[in-house]
Order: C-alpha cells, then structure tokens, then sequence
C-alpha cells in the first residue's frame, strides 16, 4: 500500500540515535513489526522509523486507521503519544510542551465558541469555565501554568529557528545546538535577522552558550517560585470567587473585592 510521508509529522519528535536506531532494526529482524503502523488519511503518524526499517528489508507490517478533524488535532495526539512513550531531556520536554500548548490554543474555545485565534466547530468542545489552557496542560504535565507559558516562547523559538534551518532544529533537539532554554525564550521575540543568525551559528558550531551566574541562577529560581505561589493563589481565588453566591445586593462584596485589589496595588508598586 502507498504510506504517505509528511515532512511536518516525521520531524515533530527528534530522530533515535544510531545506537537506538540499531536495536530496533535488531528487534524487527528478529520478531517482525509487532505493533501497528498509524496512519491519518494515509498519512503515517506513528512509526517512522520501523517504517523506514520495513521498507529496507521489505517486512512484512500492517496498519491501522485514526479519525482527526485536524492537522492540529494529529499533532496533539503525537506530541502525548510519544511524549508518554519517549525519554526525552528537559529542553525537549519544554520544547514538546510548549508546542501541545501553541497548538491547542487553537482548537479550545471559550463559552461564546470562539477564541483569540480561530473561529471554530463545536465539535471541538468549550473551554471549562474559568480555565485556560494553561492550567489544563499543567496538570496533564504536572508543573505550573507559568512554566507551561515559558515553554511556548522555548518551542516558538525553536520553531522559528526549524523554518530557516531544520537542521539547526534538530541539533538543538538532539543537545548539540549548545543553547539553553533561557536564550530560547528570548528569542521568542526576536527579529527575523537575529533568528537567521543564531540558526548559522549553531550549523557551522560557534553559537556559545551564555554561563549563568550563581546568583543570577538563584534569582531566577526565586522568581519561578513566587510565579508558582501566585499562580496557586489566584487559582483558588479564582475558584472561590465563582462558588460565591450573587447576592442582590453587592455592595459590601464589592468593598471587599476592590480593597483587596487595592492592596495588590500598593503591594505591586513597591516592587
């Protein structure tokens, strides 16, 4: 049958490494394509590389067919799949997580149907009351909303960088591109030109990594946990403020509210 190969799907996920790569060729030789390959309109989503090991020897194998709405709805599944299934480093988890973030965006909406992004079907269900997308990926993930956010501007810089140059995309994926998470993140924001010259550099090898300072590392490990405190403070606020019965007199609640809102104030202009 005709398995068709999109470039976008294949180098989602960083390629195995020779040694991987060699046992799996061992392991398919020896016991044939166990497992599945997943297509999507036969497009082939999951299984890459024992696909390309099958095609060398001509194995044997068997497929299965998914349902999506959408490319992004493909990727999502992906990036959870293999995210499960692989051990990736830190900068490849932030990558991947910032990526389901950037693209779920598009696909959640809020009560009136429609969110910052796309116009989009119901079938792609409502946005909880009162929770964004940040929080939901959080707790899939198991860290907070604010480093969810962080991983965006990572995997957006990282995304930037694969559209002048995969290959300075997959170096960085790999751990060769000798650039941390913290410069990712302030690419984020970068012009073209800056994007284009970090890409050359990490090619050719002479991009170097910027040594943090030891109380530059503390500073930034405070900062992340105040971001963490608060974004739990908020969230309960948030929580308890929707459980509160509407009275039909609001005035002594409003009080309440906008003092508090005037601490926050004080609290933030001596900062």
């Amino acid at each position: 049958m005709e398995i068709i190969i999109d470039s976008e799907f294949k180098h989602l996920l960083p390629e195995l490494d020779p040694e991987a790569l060699a046992m799996l060729e061992e392991s398919l030789l020896e016991c044939g394509c166990l497992n599945p390959l997943v297509l999507w309109n036969g497009i082939l989503i999951d299984g890459h590389n024992r696909y390309k090991i099958i095609k060398k020897h001509d194995l044997p194998f068997h497929t299965i067919d998914m349902e999506f709405d959408s490319r992004d709805d493909v990727i999502i599944w992906i990036i959870s799949t293999q995210v499960a299934r692989r051990n990736l480093s830190s900068l490849q988890l932030s990558h991947f997580r910032g990526l389901h973030y950037n693209t779920k965006k598009h696909l959640v909406t809020n009560q009136s149907g429609v969110n910052q992004h796309v116009e989009v079907d119901a079938q792609n269900g409502q946005q909880p009351p009162g929770t964004t997308t940040a929080q939901l990926l959080a707790a899939q993930y198991n860290v907070s909303r604010n480093t969810i956010r962080r991983d965006a501007q990572v995997s957006d810089a990282i995304m930037a960088i694969g559209a002048v140059s995969p290959e300075a995309k997959r170096k960085i994926l790999s751990g060769r591109g000798n650039i941390s998470r913290q410069r990712l993140q302030e690419l984020a924001s970068a012009t073209e030109e800056e994007i284009k010259h970090t890409a050359e550099r990490i090619l050719d090898g002479t991009h170097e990594r910027r040594q943090a300072r030891v109380s530059d590392q503390v500073e930034s490990n405070q900062a992340e946990e105040f971001e963490n405190f608060l974004s739990q403070i908020t969230d309960d606020f948030k929580v308890k403020l929707i459980a509160i019965p509407r009275s039909r007199n609001p005035g002594k609640s409003k009080i309440a509210l906008r003092a508090f809102i005037n601490m926050l104030e004080d609290i933030y202009l001596k900062i």
